[in-house]
């Protein structure tokens, strides 16, 4: 919903009451004084259910000033003044404003990750005409809409409606993502109806549905954009065409948190289910989900949904409101936080190195088998290795040379290697890509025959994750036929890089630089063992005295 910002002028009169987008004759006039006046006011102001806020990011829209207001109480009239970044925000009763200012003035919020300001106003009431945002039917249905959620009765709706449903994608996932723990962080906004996730083009996807279109649009507002983790795991949030789900299991993959009588889909569960199980038995799926979060997820402080700071959702706080029947309330909220399912708390920023997830394999070394024993090198493994983690030691088997044992610097890099790398085709035969039971890759004792097979790149410049929250963990895909090189000095053309492939063996399909920084290029090649082969041959090739070409896989086509 597009919501027009409002003009330059605030109209109020003491008579009363709170406008319906009728024409009012002024008797106060907000103008470039009074802002400045309200800027330069360092203090909180006498008591009144209208608010100040300064600061706003100029794009800011009226829906996301209001739902700064909703977890304090019903709102009843908003102001944005366009080319001022202020706004002003009117409460139903003064004590919900107290309580918001109150809040934010230990607490500063945020929109657009630009920090805001909030403060009472020298302003009783707002009184608006038609020339004001409010009055816009668009600014007027977002008003009645948050009201509505307010006031509305406990939770029971199940029927969802237009933009009640949001599609979510989780981008650069270099750590798995579970139903459980995109619940864990939508439920923070509102109640969650509904979760169906589904992989679509090797992209790991949700549905998730809401009781209504206002708690769908805070958290699409709130959330998006935001990482689950330190710079990986990206949510990207948008409105779903559909208007309802249909969720016909109770498992990993969906839930309907409105219907816990759902099968699981597995007939030996659900009979295991039915006659109450016994040791061994999984438990429901709903299990844990009834009443409050369990104490191992309490004791965190909070913010509210409109004011997040940061991006790392590993550290994503916001209010839990609290009704008498544990659904919120338009007043006084709790607001209690949690960290994510698996992650320890921490009065530290969680880097992704820091991170530990259930289930997740805690070592650094891989096993790699079936490999083509006459053409594979240390050298090969650590540049092919490397697009997913810094390779520190390789170890080819003395004994057994078409295996090998690889240590990157972190587990979530191992993690990936084999997400992508196991059962990839290379020098004609399909690798196999497995964790392996050790921890290090030991160097060979003095003395000890190994004809070259081990190698260690601790200190290799080539790494390229050796900046904490690197940018390179963003650009991570899994092997195609196309592939992304950067680093092509001005001086090389396309036909130079074309017969440099060539004459490595590699029949070129497509080039394409791009268009605004011929610093990078496009080349798609045969086959993707061609490509992988490739990346192998041409990562750090040297294009002239000063430069080395930098080969990654694409993530789109020519």
């Amino acid at each position: 919903m597009t919501l027009l910002r409002g003009s330059d002028e605030l109209l109020s009169s003491p008579s009363g009451g709170v406008s319906n987008g009728s024409v009012m004759s002024p008797s106060v006039n907000i103008d470039a004084n009074d802002a400045k006046k309200a800027k330069l006011d360092k203090s909180n102001g006498t008591p009144s259910r209208v608010m100040h806020i300064r600061n706003i990011p100029n794009e800011v829209t009226e829906a996301e000033i209001v739902h700064l207001g909703i977890p304090f109480g019903e709102v009843t009239n908003v102001l944005v003044l366009k080319g001022k970044n202020q706004a002003f925000l009117e409460m139903a009763d003064e004590s919900a404003a107290v309580t918001m200012v109150s809040y934010f003035t230990g607490c500063t919020p945020q929109l657009r990750n630009q920090a805001v300001y909030v403060q009472f106003s020298n302003h009783k009431e707002l009184k608006t005409d038609q020339t004001h945002s409010n009055a816009n039917p668009s600014a007027q249905a977002a008003l009645q809409a948050a009201n509505a959620l307010v006031g509305a009765p406990p939770h029971n709706e199940t029927q969802g409606g237009p933009n009640t449903v949001l599609r979510v994608i989780i981008e650069h996932m270099l750590y798995p993502v579970t139903l459980d723990v995109l619940y864990q962080i939508f439920t923070r906004v509102g109640r969650v109806l509904k979760i169906i996730t589904f992989t679509k083009n090797n992209t790991f996807q949700a549905l998730i549905q809401y009781p209504d279109v206002v708690t769908a649009q805070a958290a699409k507002m709130t959330l998006d954009g935001k990482n689950i983790y330190t710079a990986c795991c990206t949510l990207r949030i948008e409105y779903s065409k559909l208007t309802s789900l249909n969720v016909r299991y109770n498992n990993d993959k969906s839930r309907d948190y409105t219907n816990a009588s759902l099968p699981t889909g597995d007939s030996m569960l659900d009979s295991a289910l039915a006659i109450g199980g016994g040791p061994g038995v999984l438990p429901t799926p709903f299990s844990g989900m009834q009443g409050s979060l369990s104490s191992s997820i309490s004791g965190y402080g909070g913010s509210p949904i409109g004011g997040l700071g940061g991006t790392n959702m590993a550290t994503l706080l916001a209010p839990n409101l609290q009704r008498g029947d544990g659904h919120g309330h338009a007043g006084m909220p709790t607001f209690t936080g949690m960290p994510l399912a698996g992650v320890a708390p921490n009065n530290n920023t969680m880097g992704v190195a820091g991170l530990r997830l259930p289930g997740q394999m805690h070592s650094c070394v891989v096993h790699v088998y079936n490999l083509n024993e006459e053409m594979v090198t240390p050298d090969s493994l650590f540049t092919l290795f490397g697009v997913y983690g810094d390779v520190q030691r390789v170890k080819i088997l003395y004994n057994k040379k078409d295996s090998a044992l690889v240590q990157l610097s972190e587990p979530h890099q191992a993690h990936l290697a084999i997400i992508h790398l196991d059962k990839v085709t290379l020098w004609g035969k399909t690798l196999r890509v497995n964790s392996s039971k050790y921890s290090t890759v030991q160097l060979p004792k003095e003395g000890q025959p190994d004809a070259g097979l081990t190698k260690d790149y601790t200190n290799s410049p080539l790494h390229r994750f050796k900046k904490p929250g690197s940018k390179n963990y963003q650009n991570i895909y899994p092997p195609s036929t196309t592939l992304h090189l950067s680093n092509i000095p001005p001086s090389v053309d396309e036909e130079q890089i074309k017969q440099a492939f060539e004459e490595n063996g590699c029949t070129v399909k497509e080039f394409k630089f791009f268009p605004k920084d011929r610093k990078m290029a496009l080349i798609q090649l045969a086959t993707q063992e061609e490509a992988i082969s490739a990346l192998i041959k041409m990562h750090n090739y040297q294009l002239s005295e000063s430069s080395h070409l930098r080969v990654s896989f694409s993530k789109g086509t020519i």
